[in-house]
């Protein structure tokens, strides 16, 4: 009978492994194409007036800012220099938002990957990570 339990664990166990490696397979298929797509993305962003238009990549760096020669008509420097701040925040927070939803479609809502990308919260990569650690060490001693 205690062989049996224990083929019947193995199996069971066996079945849990091949499920994570296939889900782990196909995550790690569509993270080649993801890394494409993210390598690809661009966001421009044009201010209210059209004056300032500003592209930025996945990452929040700027790629390219261009002015409308009708800056130059008003001549306030701090004004423009604003304006031009503001803009690229605004792209910057689209790239975000555009970078969130390519990841989400590649891993698991509940990881820390996506945890970290919503909240810029750097311990949510790791949570899941310290639980299992966690885990493991009282098993260990308990």
């Amino acid at each position: 009978m205690v062989e049996s339990v224990d083929r019947d664990a193995n199996r069971a166990l066996r079945a849990r492994f091949d499920d994570v490696y296939g889900q782990y397979r196909q995550l790690r298929s569509g993270l080649d194409d993801l890394q494409v797509r993210l390598a690809e993305l661009r966001v421009t962003r044009r201010s209210d007036d059209g004056q300032v238009t500003a592209t930025v990549g996945a990452r929040g760096e700027v790629l390219g800012i261009e002015l409308d020669q009708t800056v130059y008509r008003d001549r306030d420097a701090a004004a423009l220099s604003r304006k031009i701040t503001a803009t690229v925040r605004q792209a910057t927070a689209d790239a975000a938002a555009a970078t969130q939803d390519l990841v989400a479609g590649y891993l698991p809502a509940s990881s820390g990957t996506m945890d970290f990308l919503r909240s810029g919260d750097f311990g949510a990569l790791l949570r899941r990570a310290d639980a299992a650690v966690e885990r493991g060490e009282r098993g260990q001693h308990g």
